[in-house]
């Protein structure tokens, strides 16, 4: 597996201020130490167990994204180190993260997870009701760093670059309004191995890829 070689040839295709999360949910701890070894630093997991075990055996540099769907149950499994959280996708959610980071006894960057694709599986706020927000009470363990989302699950380019440039325009509406002076709020994590050209030319700062790096998943490995 060349996965030395799919980091730089990603990397490479990225401008300069997009931030590459190799995502390694259900990869060995021997893969993500090649791509360590290659310099990646940041790595997003999907689920909680998993993500507390990696993180145990694996170097403590690493800066850990959870990008899975948020369980208030689970957040005991990484709160303690977990750098950011892609996918808050309620109130409720944001002051359970908050809870728990100040039982932890740190501060949490989160990102707003905004729901625009086709799929109702997916989940997120609504544009319109984070266009209509007002502002989100300051936190003083949970820091709101920008939103994320996923295109539609479809092979029409125009779709997903519609819906890539929502998410965008959503941020750009709580830059200027909800989260107006705050320099934390500055990241749009979009993007994945089959759309991330797309989602970099609509205003992405992160992109999500797993796949074009480590190659396809055995879901049986599952926890």
């Amino acid at each position: 597996m060349m996965i030395k070689e799919n980091i730089e040839s990603i990397r490479q295709s990225l401008p300069e201020g997009v931030r590459l999360v190799a995502v390694s949910k259900l990869k060995s701890a021997e893969d993500i130490m090649e791509a360590y070894a290659a310099g990646q630093r940041a790595f997003g997991e999907n689920y909680a167990t998993e993500l507390r075990d990696k993180a145990a055996v694996l170097p403590k540099d690493i800066e850990w994204h959870f990008i899975g769907h948020l369980q208030g149950k689970q957040l005991k499994y990484y709160i303690p180190f977990v750098s950011m959280i892609h996918g808050v996708d309620s109130i409720e959610h944001l002051e359970e993260v908050e809870k728990a980071a100040a039982k932890a006894g740190r501060v949490v960057d989160v990102l707003l997870q905004v729901h625009v694709a086709q799929e109702e599986t997916k989940f997120g706020f609504a544009p319109e009701e984070l266009d209509k927000l007002d502002k989100i009470e300051m936190l003083e363990n949970t820091r709101v760093c920008g939103v994320m989302g996923m295109a539609s699950n479809t092979a029409d380019e125009a779709r997903v670059r519609a819906d890539f440039r929502r998410i965008r325009q959503v941020f750009e509406t709580l830059r200027a309004g909800a989260f107006a002076g705050r320099d934390e709020f500055r990241e749009v994590s979009m993007g994945m191995s089959h759309d991330y050209r797309i989602a970099v030319e609509e205003g992405s700062t992160m992109v999500r890829i797993g796949s074009s790096i480590f190659g396809a998943r055995d879901y049986s490995k599952k926890k």
